[in-house]
């Protein structure tokens, strides 16, 4: 980071004497090279997706003011694939088009006490990324433009509370049509958040309404809570432990009606390097109704539910996602910190009907060396009689500073 007084600055512009404010620049560099290839029935050709992201800028801090500037950059080296936009539907999807934009430009202000304010296009996280994300396994990032309020002013508590007018999707700027680059809106993000010994509990109010006329269906209310925690059960072995309900409904300019459940149990145990967890997630269905089923269309979708990405958008009939997770962490290997490694399993369902989908093996490890994390990852997804059988397989490279 790099001090200049901005009084010299103004002055050395011919701008006059001002006041000497100390300035703070921090430069931003996130690059990622990453190839996906994808066979999937049903498609004559197999996707070769070679792809170089760079994301660069710069944040500016000074008293309680902070400014950030970052462009997002994406070029297709080797482009045998369908991104969404490219027209290439002869090849399976991958959703990483070429693009170059305005990824993030937001200012902070800190002048308030246990509170921190940000306007402008800012990266939104909340908890899991479960109900609003920003999409960072993709290349090209989703971000808000929004304003957002987090206030920390009793110990243990934090509200969060966010205002977002324009969602700018991965879709880059060729994005058109369900695939545009920005969706206009009026969404509204409420979290609540408090941390007991063994325990952290959430509630959220989510709503969501989408003015564009393609993708106004995703607008909906959703209304839950979410408690997460961990307790030590032997010497270096942990109990942890996470649980979540949500209702939702139409909401906004949602053309269908419906109401339907979310649920969310995980058990694991964590013993020195090994990770073992057991979950059952549900989204659910109202009637079978296209786009009457629970949706989170703002999420970071490929976290869940399989790398495949076969239910990026949840069934009419709802789906209920069993799965394991045996996974290993070493915290350091001589100059490698950390390496993992983990392997999932799922069963996919129906939430009505009882229809069985599929089934899904996902695998993935990752080795750091300095500031370069490098991954390998494989998803093999049987269809019993949801989508059909697709093999991905990714090798990337991701460096930053």
């Amino acid at each position: 980071m790099k001090r200049i007084s901005l009084g010299l600055l103004l002055g050395s512009l011919g701008m006059g004497q001002a006041a000497a404010q100390t300035v703070t620049l921090k430069p931003i560099v996130d690059t990622r090279i990453r190839y996906e290839g994808v066979q999937q029935d049903g498609l004559s050709n197999d996707a070769d997706a070679i792809t170089a992201r760079v994301r660069a800028g710069m944040q500016a801090d000074s008293g309680p003011f902070s400014l950030l500037i970052e462009a997002e950059g994406l070029l297709a080296i080797a482009d045998s694939y369908n991104s969404g936009t490219n027209g290439k539907t002869a090849f399976p999807l991958v959703v990483d088009p070429q693009n170059i934009e305005l990824n993030r430009a937001q200012i902070q202000f800190r002048g308030v006490p246990k509170t921190l304010v940000t306007v402008g296009r800012q990266r939104i996280n909340l908890d899991d990324q479960r109900f609003v994300g920003a999409v960072a396994w993709r290349q090209n990032e989703q971000s808000f433009d929004a304003v957002r309020g987090e206030w920390t002013g009793v110990p243990n508590l934090k509200v969060d509370a966010a205002y977002a007018w324009s969602i700018r999707t991965i879709n880059g700027i060729d994005g058109i049509g369900v695939r545009p680059q920005a969706i206009g809106g009026s969404d509204v993000f409420i979290n609540v958040s408090y941390k007991f010994k063994p325990l952290t509990v959430v509630g959220f109010a989510y709503l969501i309404d989408e003015h564009n006329q393609l993708l106004r269906a995703n607008s909906s209310q959703t209304y839950g809570a979410r408690a997460t925690g961990a307790v030590p059960i032997a010497k270096a072995t942990k109990l942890t432990y996470s649980g979540s309900y949500a209702r939702q409904s139409d909401h906004g300019r949602n053309p269908n009606g419906y109401r339907a459940n979310y649920y969310l149990g995980e058990l694991g145990i964590e013993h020195k390097a090994l990770r073992l967890l057991a979950g059952y997630e549900v989204l659910g269905a109202d009637d079978g109704r296209t786009q009457t089923s629970f949706q989170t269309p703002l999420a970071t979708l490929h976290k869940f539910q399989g790398f495949a990405d076969k239910f990026l958008v949840t069934p009419p009939n709802g789906i209920r996602d069993k799965y394991a997770t045996a996974g290993l962490v070493i915290p350091k290997l001589g100059k490698l910190a950390p390496i993992t490694f983990y392997a999932t399993y799922h069963w996919f369902d129906s939430d009505r009907l009882n229809i069985k989908y599929g089934e899904e093996l996902n695998l993935v490890g990752t080795i750091k060396i300095g500031r370069t994390l490098f991954l390998a990852k494989y998803a093999d997804y049987y269809a019993a009689s949801f989508a059909t059988d697709t093999k991905k397989f990714w090798l990337s490279a991701e460096w930053a500073i």
